[in-house]
Formats: structure tokens, C-alpha cells, sequence
């Protein structure tokens, strides 16, 4: 939330905090900096805090230099218990802040409630954080991201405390089949050809801030969520953070999408973008509840808003897109190493159409992959980490048993032998070291697992890739990393203008997770530490990116119930947890517009973040910008595995 802005308190949290900060802002100092005539100085720290025995930096940036500062760490009591001086220059970030210095404070390591002041040429103080055990600082937050999903429910089974929920899409229950529309230059051309149904498309979750569903991204969330209970049951399996119930949901929705007996695959349910005379998704801002209350006929031009078409990925029995049956198979094995013991019948279920889907996946002659419609939404192009993937985790599910009748593939070997030979596929392809754990690229993941078997397993039958080829290849990833870090004053991984900055950084920081602990070592912990420092609040911007993670984070997210239901000051309600796309390049800010309907937020005002702006990147907390604040799914689950690997810390 934005509490500062040229001294003044515009918004902060309630009670004390509220009363903490305004004096602060009157006394004319800032936790975001000090700004006077002759310059201005601003330190940025992960606002939640900084565990107590791992790294601890923190940045200072300044409009001039800060020669002979002193760097102070202050308690609750205004008592120094740890001082030092500045770290090395870190280098420009803009005209505006043309010095950036490390703080290093990882010897502090006393439990307690701290600002980090610097005493200089410029003055400066920073938000108030805690120092503290990883469970303590960020076990709070896997709640919040439960309530996101919770928010993005659709159908029937809606939470109503959660931002006010009702059931939404009932029509889906008897939704119409349609063939995949034809798009050019974004725009809908012609009508849509109904191809069959009726089909209960109910449940799942809203993608993003729109209210559409898609097969690809909602199987990404769903093999990472459930990939996050199977590792941390005691955390993530049940209680206030039940993931594994939620995972459930979102199963229960890829199982409608996915017809097993007739094996024929649906991809995505609603229209984001029509055309003259057909009304889409993106053209209406509302509560999606609305949408069954619409008075419309066939032929009328919002009829699709109410009726909304399902469109199917191919004829019955045809190859499916690789991409997609990697994901799904990956989801469906874990479904049954999560439930083979609970609910044998469910798992069962899901594994036949794992395995079903996996046979069919199309590996030759693979044009362009089906993710959306249309398909510049999701322009994803990598698809053999997601074969990697699927193939590793019908392994593991096979190899738990026991399985049930009929499945194509009883021996765990040829599933083995078959995520190597993607593993390979992908370490010899085109895009290989070029990315990071994100929605497009999944081979982090499936690397650390396949790894892991190997390693389990010790002597292996020969294989298309060994052990230290899948390390060797994560490593490829950390380096790529590592060498942007090193010409960005605040340690990032990603280019600010490569686009889904968050999410990278968040998939770097699980990466550096799994390969020190694949090795052993220590390796690649403080520049993991760093991506997630970023995420929360150390970045220029001095901004979490996740919605109630710390003292400053996104009131105005481009997202329909969040800004119909909810406040537009960063006070309850929220959609807590919701986590967004961060900075975007400057460019990509052209025609942006306040959506028809919705509640203008921030109601007036200029743009406080626009001073930080730098490196050819901006951020802006406006219901106007989905490049910078709409959350998505895809962004959310990841802080699910990066906070419950923090806890464990």
C-alpha cells in the first residue's frame, strides 16, 4: 500500500502501525526515505523481514553521493545494536538515482522488530521489518495466498467471506462446445460454430482479473500447488493453509476439461475479445455473478457473456498439443500420489487420464502450441519441459501403487526412460538456459525431480540424461540469472523489459533453493535470497508485489472483484495474496485506460512510484495497468513454494 508521498500520511495499515507511520511522516522523516531540497535518499528491504541466521542486505539509493554514511540498525526501542558502513555502489539506476549501495547487516541475527537508518550527506530510514525465523515471517503468508484462490473460485462452491463471493457461471453446467475461433490482429473474425454439448464446465478458477478459464495455465497452478502439499503436508496439506483441498478444486475442473472415454480435450471456457456484434469478457467490467442474471437470446450481442462457449483442442482421439498433455499428466500423477491412499477411486481416475493424455501428446511436426484463444494471451513455444514433467510424475506415481487395472503403462521404467528422454530433449533444444521456473518454462521444476530420482535410485538403467546433466542445466539457468544480476543495482535475475518480472524472480529464488540442496551447498542462496528480496519490497519502487505482504503493496490491482468489492486504500477487504507482474517496460504502457465501469483507483493524484521509474522500466499501482498490477494464478503459486521453503529455513 502507499503510505508516503512528500511527507504526508495518505494511507497506512490500522491501529498502531497507522499511528506509528503517520508520526513518522510528520516528524518528516519516511521508511521509504527522506526527501529535502538538496536531494533525496531511499533504502529498500524485503519488508517482511530477514531470517535469522541467512543473508540479510538490504539498498540504499541516493540522488547524490553518501561519502562516509553510517549505516545504524535501530530497534523498537531506538537503541543502535548493530552498525556499519556502506557496502560497494551498486551502480545507476537513473538520472534520478544515479548511486545505489549495498547494506549488509547478515551479522545481525538478534530476534526483533527494526528500521535500518542511514546517517550521511542524505539522511534516510527505511520501513519497519522483523528479523526472525523463516516460519515466523512467512508462515502467516500461505494463508493469504489460499484466500486468492479462494477469491478466483468459480461456480457453485464459492467462499462467501471471502471479499463477498457468490456463485458465479452456473450456466456452465450446460455450456455449448464450440470449434476454436479464428483471430487476426486480436480481433474475433466472424461468429463461433457450436460443434456439440452440453458440458458441465463448472468450478475452476478465474485465470486472472477477467473471469475466463484456461486448461494451460490452470494445469501449471495445479501440478505446482499440488507439488507444494506432497513436499510440505504438515504445512500446506490441511488447516489454515489446505492447499491440498484447494488443489482438489482445481482437479476436479482439468477432469471436466478433459473427456477420458471419448479422449477429447477442451482448452478453455469464456471469450476474453469479440468483435462488433459479439460482447467478450475483457469488454465488461463486473462482478461475475452478474453474468447469469443477463436477459439474452441467441443472437444477442452479449450472449457469450452469459453462455459462454467452450472450445475444443482437437477432434476425439487426436494428438493433443505437447505442452498441455505434460501439464495435465503432471497434474493427474500427482493427483494420485497425493490421494492413491485417501481416495483410491479418485487417483485412479486421474491417473488413466494422465496416462491417456501422455500417449497422445503430439512430438513431431509441432506447430504452433495451443494455449489460448487468442493465442497471443499465453504466446508460450517450449513444450518438452512439460513432457519432462508429466513423464516424471506418472513415474513417481507408478512406482507408488498399487495401480489400477487397465492403465497403459503399469511399469514405472518406461515413464523413467521417457522423462529422460525429454529431460534430454530439452537440454539440446532451442530455449535451453534462456529461462527460468515460470508459466513457459517448467524444466526447473521437472529438473529438480527427475534429479532427485536419479539420485535415489543410484544405479540407473542407461539413460538419455544423467544426474549431473539435469544440475549442470539448472545451473545454466542460475548463471543466465546471475550474469542480469550483476548489471542491476537491486540484484535481479530478469530484464525489467523481458516481461513476467515477479514471477522469474520468484522461479530463480525456488531454483537456487533446489540446486544448493541437490549439491549441498551453499552456492546460489544469497542470489536466491535477493529475487525474493525484490518481490518483497527491495526494488527500486520500495513496493511488495504481493497484496498484504508488508507495509507498501498493489491497492489498485486490475482485477474485477478486488475493485468492486473491495477497498482502494490497501485497508480490509483485499484480496490478500494476490501477487501481480511488477515493473514492465516503459513501452508497454501505450493506450492504457481506465475499464469502463470500474472504481477509479487511486481516485486522484499523480503517480508516486513514477520518481523511481528507471533501467527503461516503470511500475504503477493503477486499476488502469494490467501490465504492472492484474495477479494471475500462475504468478500466485509460486509464492506458495517460495514461502513454505522459507519456513523450513
Amino acid at each position: 500500500m502507499r503510505i508516503y508521498w512528500e511527507g504526508r500520511c495518505l494511507s497506512s495499515p490500522t491501529g498502531a502501525a497507522r499511528l506509528w507511520l503517520c508520526l513518522v511522516a510528520l516528524l518528516g522523516l519516511s521508511p521509504l526515505g527522506a526527501v529535502g531540497a538538496s536531494g533525496s535518499a531511499f533504502i529498500r528491504v524485503n519488508q517482511i523481514g530477514y531470517i535469522t541466521n541467512g543473508p540479510k542486505q538490504a539498498l540504499l539509493m541516493a540522488s547524490t553521493p553518501e561519502n562516509g554514511a553510517i549505516v545504524k540498525l535501530v530497534d523498537a526501542t531506538g537503541s543502535t545494536t548493530w552498525s556499519g558502513a556502506l557496502g560497494p555502489k551498486q551502480g545507476a539506476w537513473s538520472s534520478a538515482f544515479p548511486y545505489v549501495y549495498l547494506l549488509d547487516f547478515s551479522t545481525a541475527d538478534v530476534t526483533g522488530a527494526y528500521t535500518l537508518q542511514v546517517a550521511g550527506p542524505l539522511n534516510a530510514a527505511s520501513p519497519r521489518f522483523r528479523i526472525d525465523s523463516g516460519a515466523n515471517l512467512y508462515r502467516a503468508l500461505l494463508p493469504n495466498a489460499l484466500f486468492f484462490y479462494k477469491a478466483q473460485r468459480d461456480g457453485p462452491n464459492v467462499d462467501p467471506s471471502v471479499m463477498q463471493r457468490k456463485p458465479s457461471h452456473l450456466t456452465d453446467a450446460q455450456a455449448t462446445l464450440y470449434q476454436p475461433p479464428v483471430y487476426f490482429n486480436g480481433r474475433l473474425q466472424g461468429n463461433l460454430t457450436p460443434i456439440g454439448g452440453p458440458l458441465d464446465v463448472t468450478g475452476g478458477w478465474f485465470d486472472a482479473g477477467d473471469y475466463l478459464k484456461f486448461v494451460q495455465t490452470a494445469s501449471y497452478v495445479d501440478a505446482a500447488m499440488l507439488f507444494g502439499v506432497r513436499e510440505h503436508p504438515d504445512l500446506l496439506g490441511s488447516g489454515a493453509a489446505d492447499f491440498a483441498s484447494e488443489a482438489r478444486f482445481g482437479l476436479d475442473w482439468l477432469l471436466k476439461m478433459w473427456d477420458d472415454q471419448t479422449q477429447t480435450l477442451s482448452y478453455q471456457v469464456g471469450i476474453g475479445d469479440g468483435n462488433n456484434h459479439i460482447v467478450a469478457d475483457h469488454d465488461v467490467w463486473r462482478l461475475p455473478q452478474v453474468d447469469d442474471q443477463l436477459p439474452v437470446q441467441p443472437g444477442d450481442a452479449n450472449y457469450y457473456i452469459k453462455y459462454r462457449p467452450v472450445f475444443r483442442a482437437g477432434v476425439p482421439g487426436s494428438p493433443v498439443s505437447p505442452n498441455l498433455a505434460g501439464r495435465l499428466s503432471a497434474s493427474f500423477g500427482l493427483c494420485f500420489q497425493l490421494f492413491h491412499l485417501s481416495d483410491p477411486a479418485y487417483a485412479q481416475r486421474c491417473l488413466i487420464a494422465g496416462e491417456h493424455l501422455l500417449d497422445l501428446a503430439q512430438t513431431t511436426q509441432v506447430g504452433q502450441l495451443t494455449t489460448a484463444s487468442p493465442h497471443d494471451y499465453y504466446p508460450e513455444t517450449e513444450w518438452r519441459d512439460d513432457l519432462e514433467l508429466g513423464a516424471t510424475e506418472l513415474y513417481l506415481a507408478t512406482a507408488s501403487g498399487p495401480l489400477p487395472p487397465g492403465v497403459p503403462h503399469a511399469d514405472p521404467e518406461y515413464y523413467l526412460q521417457l522423462a529422460a528422454h525429454w529431460a534430454a530433449a530439452y537440454i539440446h533444444g532451442p530455449n535451453d538456459g534462456t529461462d527460468a521456473l515460470n508459466l513457459y518454462d517448467t524444466s526447473g521444476l521437472a529438473h529438480y525431480e527427475l534429479a532427485r530420482i536419479l539420485n535415489n535410485n543410484g544405479s540407473t538403467p542407461a539413460l538419455e540424461v544423467t544426474h549431473q546433466q539435469l544440475l549442470d542445466d539448472l545451473k545454466l539457468q542460475l548463471d543466465h540469472g546471475l550474469r542480469h544480476a550483476g548489471s542491476d543495482p537491486f540484484n535481479l535475475g530478469w530484464g525489467y523489459t523481458d516481461g513476467d518480472v515477479v514471477p522469474h524472480a520468484l522461479g530463480l529464488s525456488l531454483e537456487a533453493n533446489w540446486y544448493d540442496a541437490l549439491t549441498g551447498t551453499t552456492t546460489y542462496t544469497i542470489f536466491g535470497q535477493h529475487q525474493l528480496d525484490f518481490v518483497l519490497g527491495a526494488n527500486s519502487w520500495g513496493s511488495s508485489f504481493i497484496v498484504g505482504a508488508g507495509t507498501t503493496f498493489p491497492e489498485c490491482m486490475q482485477h474485477q472483484v478486488a475493485n468492486l468489492s473491495g477497498s482502494l486504500d490497501g485497508t480490509p477487504p483485499i484480496v490478500l495474496g494476490a501477487t501481480v507482474d511488477g515493473p514492465a517496460a516503459a513501452s508497454d504502457f501505450s493506450g492504457l485506460g481506465v475499464p469502463s465501469g470500474a472504481r477509479r483507483c487511486p481516485p486522484a493524484g499523480g503517480d508516486p512510484f513514477a520518481v523511481f521509474n528507471g533501467h527503461s522500466a516503470r511500475y504503477e499501482d493503477n486499476v488502469r495497468s494490467w501490465v504492472t498490477v492484474e495477479p494471475t494464478d500462475d504468478y500466485t503459486v509460486l509464492t506458495i513454494l517460495a514461502f513454505a521453503d522459507m519456513v523450513g529455513r
